[in-house]
């Protein structure tokens, strides 16, 4: 058994010897070098791949090859100038770069932060006048949910009620009859009025000259009427709802009532009150209607609460003139030292009331069922008056009127929706001004009131201004009779005065100053200025002699 191993195993090598070739003794030595070479290959491949190209340059050049490395030189220096170089960059790269540079240049050439900070609107200026009062808001309940409080569902309808309920404001009550003391509501109780204000108010007018100056040197006029920062006040704190200059001539002195029967007096260059504001509380409605009588002066106002007040600064009262059950909206005087007054009633009566008696009125017209918007008397021919009818808009002749079923002398047609007002020409009557919901302003010819009067012009004009400012209103100017003004809600803002023509003579306009829609306009009955009232209680001066 021994042996026969023996035999396998010396078998088994020699198989294995005559499988495996012979090997060159020096083969070790062969495979070290060939290892070496591709190594040492490798790292001068490595090495010619990363080391820079070496440029050689002859001492001996043309002229052209010197201006051509002059060329790249220069090149190479803007390449280096542009923003964001850096050195291995592409053509591409550097194009893109150039690109960058040109274009900020081209924008620094265009100076655009002195353009944009010439357009930056200026900051506001200050609010003159009466001061805003800070209310305190309402902090209501936090809202939980019944279903994370596992409660049913609970009925909200009564507890909506009550809320909403609990919210609404309380109507002011009404002022008592008779006269109200007349104190500032702005001053403290122990100051007595200005004597400035007092001599002032009774100032006697200059007398009007009659008779108008011709377009151009009237256009140019109204060119030269400004506003600046110490021409907008803060007279009253709600809607201004009418606006009156007094007649004096030497001073401006103002008049404004709002929507809450607050009335605010406005001097401009006063030290009293705020910024030359004194503030009083007359109605306890809007004062829908207001005018300085001659003298004595009185401001008469009128308003919704159905009285008629006369302020009286000698006596230091606001008396009343008239009540009714009813609320006021126009008024207008019967005679010339202002003693008899015609007033319209929202229920459509017209009411003559005689200042000197003490009779509640002289006589009383019921003219339509329809709310009286506005009435006028005739200038010249002072038994004529104007009424504003809804829709339709009638002149009556006073020495014919009954109680009831009165007939209209003269008729102003044409009117397809409500009438805001009607107003005769002031030194003649021979012009009547409508303004009506129809985006027109109308011109009828009224030297002849007999029958249905003509009309000489339509304007058209957009009176949509919403329920939260005063209906626009084109008035005349005392000062020129063929020549009105009136408020716009255009944009800019802008007040416009036009010719009976229907020429637009000038427009107002100031961005700085003049940036609300002034539904309530008037001209000064002797100086060249004009008054704007806004929805804020602002008012807007533009005149010729800049405020101090």
């Amino acid at each position: 058994m021994d042996e026969n191993k023996t035999d396998l195993s010396l078998k088994t090598m020699q198989l294995l010897q005559e499988r495996t070739p012979l090997q060159d003794p020096g083969m070790d030595g062969s495979v070290r070098r060939t290892s070496r070479r591709i190594r040492e290959k490798q790292t001068q491949d490595k090495n010619q791949i990363l080391s820079p190209k070496c440029l050689t340059f002859t001492s001996e050049k043309n002229e052209s090859e010197e201006e051509e490395d002059i060329e790249e030189a220069e090149v190479k220096d803007e390449k280096e100038s542009l923003p964001g170089y850096r050195e291995g960059l592409s053509e591409y790269e550097l194009e893109r770069l150039e690109n960058i540079r040109q274009n900020q240049a081209f924008l620094s050439s265009l100076n655009l932060p002195q353009i944009s900070e010439a357009l930056r609107p200026k900051s506001k200026p200050t609010q003159k006048g009466l001061k805003r009062e800070k209310t305190e808001t309402e902090t209501l309940p936090v809202r939980k949910s019944l279903r994370l409080q596992n409660k049913g569902p609970q009925t909200t309808l009564a507890l909506d009620t009550t809320s909403y309920a609990a919210r609404e404001p309380e109507e002011k009550p009404k002022k008592a009859p008779g006269p109200i003391p007349l104190d500032p509501i702005n001053l403290d109780e122990h100051v007595r009025l200005p004597e400035d204000l007092v001599k002032l108010w009774n100032e006697v007018p200059l007398k009007q000259e009659t008779g108008t100056s011709d377009l151009i040197s009237y256009q140019q006029m109204l060119q030269k009427l400004a506003i600046n920062d110490s021409g907008v006040v803060k007279v009253v704190k709600d809607r201004i709802c009418s606006a009156a200059f007094h007649p004096t001539s030497s001073n401006l002195l103002m008049a404004a009532g709002d929507k809450s029967g607050h009335l605010g007096l406005w001097k401009p260059d006063a030290s009293w009150g705020n910024d030359g504001v004194i503030y009083f509380e007359p109605h306890s409605r809007a004062i829908t209607s207001m005018a300085f009588s001659s003298h004595p002066c009185n401001l008469i106002t009128v308003s919704y609460d159905g009285s008629a007040r006369s302020m009286d600064l000698e006596k230091a009262v606001f008396d009343e003139v008239y009540r009714s059950s009813s609320g006021l909206k126009s008024f207008d005087f019967l005679s010339t030292d202002c003693s008899t007054l015609l007033l319209g009633e929202w229920n459509g009566d017209v009411a003559v009331v005689d200042r000197r008696t003490e009779k509640i009125y002289e006589s009383l017209y019921a003219m339509a069922a329809n709310p009286l918007r506005c009435v006028h008397v005739h200038p010249v021919q002072q038994h004529y008056f104007v009424v504003a009818e809804n829709r339709f808009v009638n002149i009556y002749d006073l020495r014919h009127l009954k109680r009831r079923n009165n007939l209209p002398v003269g008729e102003l047609s044409s009117h397809s929706r409500s009438v805001s007002s009607a107003f005769f020409s002031p030194l003649t009557g021979n012009r009547v001004l409508t303004t009506c919901m129809d985006n027109m302003i109308r011109v009828f010819d009224t030297s002849l009131i007999d029958g249905r009067s003509p009309v000489l012009k339509s304007i058209s004009h957009n009176m949509q201004t919403g329920r939260w400012l005063s209906k626009l209103s084109a008035v005349w100017d005392p000062k020129q009779q063929d020549c009105f003004v009136i408020g716009s809600v255009d944009r800019p803002r802008q007040i416009q005065v036009y010719h009976e023509s229907g020429r637009r003579l000038h427009t107002f306009r100031n961005m700085d100053h003049l940036t609300t829609v002034c539904s309530i306009t008037a001209f000064h009955p002797s100086r060249n200025t004009l008054l704007g009232g806004n929805s804020s209680g602002r008012l807007h001066i533009f005149t010729d002699s800049f405020i101090n």
